[in-house]
């Protein structure tokens, strides 16, 4: 593509515009990090929809699985009695991927935090007051 690319993009779901309540079944620590995170994503950032709940209802179960398979391996040990390594670690792995995975579409991380946010409808009209 060539010239200068957009520096928002206009997305096709509605905005969430009051934090809703992390979802009954998730343990406590996903249910903490929901509660951290989410308001961070509406109202300071403005930068989650509808559409996205799911991500960040999967983030927050990957943070809560992360800290509870690092609880077993902190009190069981990384090697299991017969000397191989404790299934523990295999969950903190995926649990690990799907946590990177999700904090990127969120925009969680300094690098996703670069790329460009989502816009209202609105802001057309105010750029074409200003610029004309």
């Amino acid at each position: 593509m060539r010239g200068r690319k957009p520096s928002t993009i206009v997305s096709g779901s509605s905005p969430v515009t009051d934090v809703p309540r992390p979802p009954s079944y998730m343990s406590r620590d996903a249910k903490a990090e929901w509660k951290r995170v989410a308001p961070i994503l509406i109202v300071e950032r403005k930068t989650l929809t509808e559409a996205d709940l799911a991500t960040l209802e999967n983030y927050c179960i990957a943070t809560g699985t992360m800290r509870e398979a690092h609880r077993i391996l902190t009190r069981e040990g990384l090697v299991t009695a017969a000397g191989k390594k404790h299934p523990a670690h295999g969950i903190l792995n995926n649990a690990q991927t799907i946590h990177r995975l999700c904090a990127g579409v969120l925009g969680l991380t300094p690098v996703d935090r670069s790329r460009p946010a989502m816009r209202d409808e609105g802001d057309d009209e105010e750029a074409s007051a200003i610029f004309g």
